[in-house]
C-alpha cells in the first residue's frame, strides 16, 4: 500500500480500486479514441466517470491518467450529469454503490442526476431532488418520497420503477394513470400545487425550518478555507501542461509526419518548377521569376502551419472545461503549446530551405542562406500563432475556418506582392502596414535582391530597382527590423491567444430545444392541427399486458407493402488487428476475436432485444450483421430467408438507425423523411403514393405534430433528443425496409422520453417488420416489452438466446435452474439482474461458464434447429433481387440533393451572408 501512494507513481490505491469497480483496468492503457482512431468500447468511454471526464481530456489520453486526475483531487464537492447514459443497469448499479462508499466514507457531498435509473439503483440514494418545470418538487429522504404523493393521490404501482414513476406523475398527459382514489375524481396536479403541497408535508417543513437557521461560521475549520486558485505552483502547473502536450504530440505524431511529408513534397516541387538552370540572374527582365520563387516560397511555408487553426479548435472544448474547474490558467495551456512548436518550425523551415534554397539558385553566401533561414523558421511561428488566434477567436470549425480565410486574403491582397505598396490607396496603406506578410515578404526579398550578384557597376543597382518597383525596402538594416516585427507579431499573437483563452467562453451551450409537441407547435407554426397521442398509456406496452408473440400480433397494414423477412446466422467470429497497446504487454497473438461463435434468428413481428455488459461487442454484432463492418475479418453464415446474405441486396431491405442521431439542420421533419423516401423507394414509387406511405410513417411514429419543426443543432434548437430518436427511426421507415436494426434508441433519455420512442419502437414490430435493437439500462417496462433476448458476456459469447416470457419468466426460470444462482427478488429489474448474476466475478466465484451452460443446454439445441429451419429457403421463394444499384436514376438523385441543398442554403443566411461580404470586401480592395 505504501508503494502504490509513493511519490513518482502513475498511479495510487484509490486509481486502481476505481478503475477494477468500474471494470475499466482492463482497457486502464489503452487510449480512449474517436470516430476515426480505434479505442475503447461505447460503454467503457462512458465510464470515463461520465460526460465531465470525457470533455476533461482528450482522445489520445489513456483512461488511468484522467481517472487519476480527478478522482485523487482534493475536490470534496462532486456534480456528476447523467453519468449512466450508454452504460447498462448493472455497471450503474456498481459505480452508484461505490460512489455512495466514497460519499460516507470520505465525507464528501455529491450530486448525480441519472436517466432511467433502476430500481435497485434508485434505492442507493439518500436523497432525492425531483425537478419539474424549473422548480422543485421534493428534495429529501429517499423514503418519505412515495409517501409524499400517496398523500397528493397518486401512487406507483407494482414492477413499476420509483424513479420512472417520479418523472411521470408530474406530466399532465400522464398523470392520471396513477391516481388511485377512485372514489374521487381526478384533476390534474399542476406542477406550483406539488410545490405548494410540499412546504406543507412535514419533510418540506423540516427543510425550511434548517434553512432557516443561519449557518454558525466557528464550526468551519480554518483548514478548509482555498487560500489559493490553483493546487500547485505555477511552475509545477507549467511543468504539468508541458508533460501533457509532449505526450499527446507523441500520440498525434501522424499529424507532424504529414506536415513534415507535404512541404518536402512541396519543395520538390517548387525546385524542380523554378529550377537555377532556367533562372538566370543580374538583370531586370529576370528578376520577376524570383520574385515568383521568393513569394511561393512564402506561402508554403506560411500555409503549411494551417493545420494548427483546425487541431486548436478540436482541444478548446476540453480547455474550456479543465479552464473552468481550475484544473489551470490558460497561460499554461498555451505556453507549452508555442514552446514545443520551435523544434517543429525549425525543422520544416530547414527542409524547404536545405531542398530549395541552392538548387533553385538564390544567392549564394552562406550568410544569405542562414539569414533566409531564420525569417522562413519567423515567418512559421507567426503563421502558427496567427491561426492559434484565430482558432481561439472563433472557437468553432465554421467560424474559425471563416475568420482563417479572410484573415488570408486580407493579409495576401495587402502583403504587397499582389498589390504593390505604391499602388495601394492612402486611406489603405494602414492595412499594409499592419499585415504580418508584408514583414516576411521584405525580409526575403531584400535578402536575395541586395547580394552582390544583382549590383551592377553604377547607383541605384538591379536589386535596389527591383526593389522599388515593387514597393519594398532597399536598405539592409530594413531586413532585422522585419525580422523584429516578426518576432513581434508572433509574441502579440500568443498573447492574443492566451487572452482569448482567459475570457471567452465556448459557443453553442445555450439549449433551445422543443420540449414537447405542443411547444413545438406554437414554436414552429406547425400547420398540423391534430393533437398529440404522446399521452397515450405506457400500459400499451406494459410488461403484464403486452408481451405479444409474432403469431398473434396485430398487423398494420401499410400504403407500400413489404416483403417479411427472416435473418438467421450461424457460427460468427470477428477478428481485429491486435491492438499496440495489448503486444507491449505480451500477447503474442495478431488479432483479437471480438465476436465468438455467436448464433442467433431475427424473425418478422418479434421485437429483439441485444444486451450485454459495456464491450460485449453488442453494437459490433449488429455492424457485423448489417454489413457496416469494413475492417477486420468476418468469419459467418448469415441467411435472409433462407437464401445466403448479399450485401449490395441486403442494404436495400434493411435500416439502421445509429446511436448518433444525423440529420441536416436546416430542413423540417416532413422534408427530411421525403428526401430519404425520395432517393430510396422504388423507381415506380408516383410522387404522390410516396408522400401517403410518408405521412402515413409519420403517424406511425407519432411526428405529425412536429411536421414543420425544423431539425435543428442537437443541443442548440430545434428537436428534442426524444424527438430526434423518432425521426432516425421514421428516416429508415420510409425507404420501407424488411429489417431494421437499432443501436441503443433508448440511451440518452429519461424515463418518459424512452417510453415514447420505445412505443415507436413497438408500433414498428407490428407492422410485421424484423426488429433488432440494442438496449441500456432499460426500466423493467421498456424490457419486458420485447418479444425476445439475445444476451452476451464480455468476449463477444452467446449466454442466453430466447424468448423473456410474461414477467420475463422464461428468462429467470432459464438461469435460476443453474445451480449456484440467486433467485430473482419481488420486484427487482430483471434486465439487472441477469447482467448481475452472469457477471465475471461470478462466473469466477461460482467456477462456470455460462457461455458453456448455454451451449449445452436444450434452448440452444431448440435455436440451432431454428437456425437450420430458417436457413433454407420455403418452397416456391426467390431470391431478393434488384436489376440496379441505387433505387433511383443518376437524374432523380440530383434532383434530390438540389432540393434539399436549396432549402439548407435558403435557410441558413448567416453562411451566405459571410461569403458575399468576403466577396465584397475583397473585390473593393481589388477595385482600388
Amino acid at each position: 500500500m505504501k508503494a502504490t501512494a509513493m511519490s513518482g507513481q502513475e498511479t495510487s490505491l484509490v486509481t486502481d480500486y476505481v478503475l477494477k469497480i468500474l471494470g475499466l483496468d482492463i482497457c486502464a492503457d489503452i487510449m480512449v479514441g474517436d470516430d476515426m482512431r480505434r479505442g475503447i468500447s461505447g460503454g467503457q468511454k462512458k465510464r470515463v466517470t461520465t460526460e465531465l471526464l470525457t470533455q476533461r481530456f482528450g482522445h489520445r489520453t489513456s483512461f488511468s491518467e484522467r481517472y487519476y486526475l480527478m478522482l485523487v483531487g482534493p475536490a470534496k464537492v462532486l456534480l456528476m450529469d447523467e453519468i449512466s447514459t450508454g452504460l447498462d443497469s448493472s455497471t450503474t448499479f456498481q459505480i452508484v454503490k461505490c460512489m455512495r462508499q466514497m460519499v460516507h466514507i470520505m465525507d464528501v457531498t455529491m450530486i448525480i442526476s441519472l436517466l432511467q435509473p433502476a430500481p435497485e439503483t434508485c434505492d442507493l440514494f439518500d436523497d432525492i431532488i425531483l425537478l419539474s418545470d424549473g422548480q422543485i418538487v421534493y428534495q429529501g429522504p429517499r423514503e418519505n418520497v412515495l409517501e409524499f404523493f400517496e398523500c397528493m393521490g397518486f401512487r406507483c404501482p407494482d414492477r413499476k420503477g420509483v424513479a420512472d414513476f417520479l418523472q411521470e406523475v408530474t406530466s399532465k398527459k400522464d398523470q392520471e394513470q396513477y391516481w388511485y382514489r377512485r372514489n374521487l375524481p381526478y384533476n390534474y396536479v399542476s406542477v406550483p400545487d406539488f410545490v405548494q403541497a410540499f412546504y406543507s408535508f412535514h419533510v418540506g417543513q423540516q427543510l425550511s425550518a434548517e434553512l432557516i437557521v443561519p449557518y454558525d461560521k466557528t464550526r468551519t475549520h480554518p483548514a478548509a478555507l482555498v487560500t489559493e486558485k490553483y493546487g500547485i505552483s505555477n511552475y509545477e502547473l507549467f511543468k504539468a501542461c508541458f508533460a501533457r502536450e509532449w505526450l499527446l504530440m507523441k500520440r498525434n505524431s501522424f499529424v507532424y509526419i504529414f506536415k513534415t511529408t507535404q512541404i518536402t513534397i512541396m519543395s520538390l516541387i517548387a525546385l524542380t518548377v523554378f529550377l537555377r538552370t532556367q533562372m538566370p540572374y543580374g538583370s531586370l527582365a529576370n528578376g520577376g521569376k524570383f520574385f515568383g520563387a521568393l513569394f511561393f516560397s512564402l506561402i508554403n511555408v506560411m500555409f503549411n502551419g494551417i493545420a494548427e487553426l483546425a487541431m486548436t479548435v478540436f482541444r478548446l472544448p476540453v480547455l474550456f472545461k479543465q479552464r473552468d474547474f481550475l484544473f489551470y490558467p490558460a497561460w499554461a495551456f498555451c505556453l507549452p503549446i508555442w514552446v514545443l512548436r520551435i523544434p517543429l518550425s525549425f525543422m520544416e523551415s530547414g527542409i524547404w530551405i536545405i531542398l530549395t534554397y541552392y538548387t533553385i539558385g538564390f544567392a549564394p553566401a552562406s550568410s544569405r542562406f542562414f539569414r533566409q533561414f531564420l525569417a522562413f523558421f519567423e515567418i512559421h511561428q507567426m503563421a502558427l500563432s496567427l491561426f492559434r488566434f484565430i482558432a481561439a477567436l472563433g472557437r468553432t470549425q465554421v467560424v474559425a475556418n471563416t475568420l482563417g480565410n479572410f484573415t488570408l486574403l486580407m493579409v495576401f491582397v495587402l502583403g504587397g506582392f499582389i498589390v504593390a505598396k505604391d499602388d495601394i490607396q492612402p486611406f489603405m496603406i494602414w492595412g499594409y502596414y499592419i499585415s504580418p506578410m508584408i514583414y516576411g515578404q521584405n525580409a526575403i526579398v531584400m535578402n536575395e535582391f541586395l547580394d552582390e550578384r544583382w549590383a551592377a557597376n553604377h547607383e541605384p543597382t538591379v536589386g535596389k530597382v527591383l526593389l522599388k518597383s515593387r514597393g519594398f525596402f532597399v536598405d539592409d538594416y530594413w531586413f532585422w527590423i522585419c525580422i523584429g516585427a516578426l518576432v513581434a507579431f508572433s509574441l502579440l499573437f500568443n498573447v492574443l491567444f492566451t487572452a482569448a483563452l482567459t475570457f471567452l467562453n465556448s459557443l453553442g451551450d445555450t439549449k433551445n430545444a422543443i420540449l414537447d409537441e405542443e411547444d413545438g407547435k406554437n414554436k414552429n407554426k406547425a400547420s398540423s392541427g391534430q393533437q398529440s397521442t404522446e399521452g397515450i398509456d405506457m400500459a400499451a406496452i406494459n410488461s403484464s399486458e403486452i408481451v405479444i408473440s409474432a403469431k398473434d400480433a396485430p398487423k398494420r397494414g401499410m400504403v407500400l407493402p413489404f416483403e417479411p423477412l427472416s435473418l438467421a446466422f450461424n457460427h460468427v467470429n470477428y477478428f481485429v488487428d491486435m491492438p499496440a497497446e495489448m503486444k507491449h504487454q505480451g500477447v503474442e497473438e495478431d488479432r483479437l476475436q471480438l465476436l465468438r461463435d455467436v448464433s442467433g434468428a431475427f424473425r418478422p413481428g418479434i421485437l429483439t432485444a441485444l444486451v450485454g455488459v459495456s464491450g460485449a461487442g453488442k453494437t459490433t454484432l449488429v455492424d457485423v450483421l448489417a454489413g457496416r463492418k469494413t475492417g477486420g475479418h468476418i468469419e459467418a453464415s448469415v441467411n435472409i430467408s433462407g437464401y445466403p446474405k448479399n450485401q449490395k441486396t441486403f442494404a436495400r431491405v434493411s435500416g439502421y438507425c445509429e446511436q448518433n442521431d444525423i440529420h441536416s439542420p436546416y430542413v423540417t421533419v416532413y422534408e427530411s423523411l421525403l428526401y430519404s423516401a425520395w432517393l430510396r423507394l422504388s423507381s415506380d414509387v408516383n410522387t404522390q403514393t410516396r408522400k401517403m406511405f410518408v405521412e402515413e410513417v409519420m403517424e406511425l411514429v407519432e411526428l405529425k405534430p412536429l411536421r414543420d419543426s425544423l431539425v435543428g443543432l442537437p443541443g442548440v434548437d430545434g428537436l428534442s433528443t426524444e424527438q430526434r430518436k423518432r425521426l432516425t427511426i421514421a428516416v429508415e421507415l420510409v425507404a420501407k425496409p424488411s429489417i431494421i436494426f437499432m443501436d441503443e434508441p433508448t440511451s440518452g433519455l429519461d424515463a418518459r422520453a424512452a417510453a415514447i420512442v420505445m412505443r415507436t419502437v413497438r408500433n414498428t414490430v407490428d407492422t410485421g417488420r424484423t426488429v433488432v435493437s440494442t438496449i441500456h439500462q432499460p426500466s423493467i417496462d421498456i424490457f419486458e416489452a420485447f418479444d425476445e433476448l439475445l444476451l452476451m458476456k464480455r468476449g463477444g459469447q452467446v449466454i442466453y438466446a430466447g424468448p423473456l416470457g410474461r414477467h420475463s419468466h422464461k428468462l429467470t426460470e432459464y438461469f435460476e435452474a443453474i445451480s449456484g444462482v440467486p433467485t430473482i427478488k419481488e420486484g427487482y429489474n430483471p434486465a439487472t439482474w441477469m447482467l448481475e448474476v452472469t457477471a465475471a466475478s461470478v462466473e469466477a466465484q461460482m467456477d462456470v461458464e455460462f457461455a458453456e451452460i448455454y451451449a449445452n443446454s436444450p434452448l440452444y439445441q431448440r435455436n440451432q434447429e431454428l437456425i437450420e429451419q430458417l436457413s433454407t429457403p420455403p418452397p416456391g421463394s426467390k431470391d431478393l433481387y434488384f436489376p440496379t444499384e441505387f433505387s433511383q436514376p443518376f437524374s432523380t438523385q440530383c434532383k434530390a440533393c438540389f432540393w434539399k441543398q436549396n432549402w439548407s442554403y435558403w435557410r441558413n443566411p448567416q453562411d451566405n451572408a459571410i461569403r458575399f461580404f468576403m466577396t465584397i470586401v475583397i473585390g473593393a480592395l481589388l477595385s482600388k
